[in-house]
């Protein structure tokens, strides 16, 4: 994923989750009783932010996260799974839930690939930002050395950024420093 988050909290593989509709508290405490402790979290805007890691060893837990049990009362919830298996180097992964419904999911690897209740919910931002439809494709030949790895980065950059301006984000100052609540 992005630089921000990748060196934010070396040592950890973090999910990003945003949620609109509850406190940063409220957030911190459902992450907890789901067995993950944030190691950052805050609120900008209409939304609570955490980065919490994305298994629990220590409790033997190693189950995905179980975002729609948050108690949201009405509110939305965006994910980021930035390295759903780094060992495996699976792409990582966006996910959006209104009243506990998985409105969209897709793997950063297929954009291609949406599904939940509105799989076409982000089409046309991601239509315009070039990560779908006609164009979206890498257009350079290969056999002229051109590797469509090296601009990756890029895309998902571009990605990331098509959501956040979206669902109008927060940045939250994803570092170390910050103290978890």
């Amino acid at each position: 994923m992005t630089d921000w988050i990748h060196h934010s909290f070396p040592g950890h593989e973090v999910n990003l989750v945003f949620a609109r509709g509850m406190s940063g508290d409220a957030l911190a405490a459902g992450l907890r009783a789901l067995s993950r402790e944030p190691l950052a979290c805050g609120e900008g805007g209409e939304w609570a932010w955490a980065v919490h890691d994305m298994l629990n060893p220590e409790a033997d837990d190693y189950d995905l996260v179980n975002y729609p049990t948050l108690r949201t009362d009405g509110g939305e919830i965006v994910v980021l799974v930035t390295e759903p298996c780094s060992a495996k180097a699976h792409g990582p992964d966006f996910s959006y839930y209104r009243d506990g419904r998985p409105i969209l999911h897709f793997s950063f690897e297929d954009v291609g690939q949406r599904v939940g209740d509105n799989p076409d919910f982000l089409s046309a931002e991601l239509l315009a930002a070039n990560l779908i439809g006609p164009g979206a494709e890498c257009e350079a030949p290969e056999d002229e050395g051109h590797d469509c790895f090296d601009h990756h980065d890029e895309d998902e950059n571009r990605l990331v950024k098509a959501i956040a301006d979206f669902f109008v984000l927060p940045s939250p100052p994803l570092s170390a420093e910050v103290v978890a609540r």
